[in-house]
């Protein structure tokens, strides 16, 4: 029953946003390409190069993950929240699934659409980069669990949110700040160093370092830490999860 209902999850996730492809993977190409355009083609070849790398292949393992960090929190978010607000979920509630299947099926889900995604940007990113993966196994896994954790992020702003407005609250003032100032476009060694302190209190920039790393091999802070740090968040993210599932805060009225 339980691996029935996770496999529903799962298809009816997959199906939700390939239906609509054109507003969850249409967006995110055009994006990228104008991010390469603007900041690889012609702000890149003023820069020069970082860390040995040209500018071009230094922004895109950050752009990468930064459409699987924005994708796997947009769907999961939307589609709980929908789900709740349609109060479909009851239906969810009432049968015999349990909390676990429940949250594993929607992080699924989201995980998929992140990775789609950024599997679409890294294509793009081909058509304007020669950068050659050094290390896929650190790439993939980092990635799997970048869009792991923001999965989870975006199904417990799901059930805590009260409207749709709220929804969109973390994306416009948490997710977005912390993308752009997590090294995406920089090194962290280029700010000043009180700045470099501060930014070393951004999850995000471990993550893009770690994907970068295994990207081109150039990276501003420890791997082991940013493995470390990723899992920590995910491990505490699930079980606060499933708290809430459990409570049923922001699903029973």
């Amino acid at each position: 029953m339980n691996f029935t209902a996770y496999n529903t999850i799962v298809v009816k996730e997959i199906y939700r946003f390939l239906r609509i492809w054109p507003q969850t993977l249409l967006p995110p190409a055009i994006s990228t390409a104008l991010y390469f355009l603007i900041f690889g083609k012609l702000i890149g070849d003023r820069i020069g190069t970082i860390s040995g790398a040209s500018y071009m292949d230094y922004i895109v393992p950050g752009v990468i993950l930064m459409s699987v960090i924005n994708q796997s929190y947009s769907n999961v978010v939307s589609s709980f929240y929908s789900t709740k607000f349609q109060h479909n979920i009851e239906e969810l509630l009432v049968a015999p699934v349990s909390n676990v299947v429940i949250l594993a099926g929607y992080i699924t889900g989201g995980i998929l659409r992140g990775l789609l995604v950024g599997f679409v940007v890294a294509f793009i990113a081909m058509l304007f980069s020669e950068v050659v993966v050094q290390n896929v196994s650190i790439a993939l896994l980092i990635a799997l669990m970048t869009a792991t954790m923001f999965s989870l992020a975006g199904f417990i702003n799901a059930q805590l949110a009260e409207s749709f407005d709220a929804i969109s609250l973390i994306p416009n003032f948490v997710l977005t700040p912390l993308s752009y100032l997590g090294g995406v476009f920089y090194s962290v060694s280029m700010l000043p160093s009180v700045w470099q302190i501060i930014s070393m209190g951004n999850p995000i920039l471990y993550m893009v370092n770690a994907f970068r790393f295994g990207f081109i091999g150039v990276t501003d802070v420890d791997i082991q830490l940013a493995f470390m740090m990723t899992g920590g968040f995910i491990v505490v993210m699930t079980i606060f999860s499933l708290f809430l599932l459990h409570k049923g805060t922001g699903l029973k009225q």
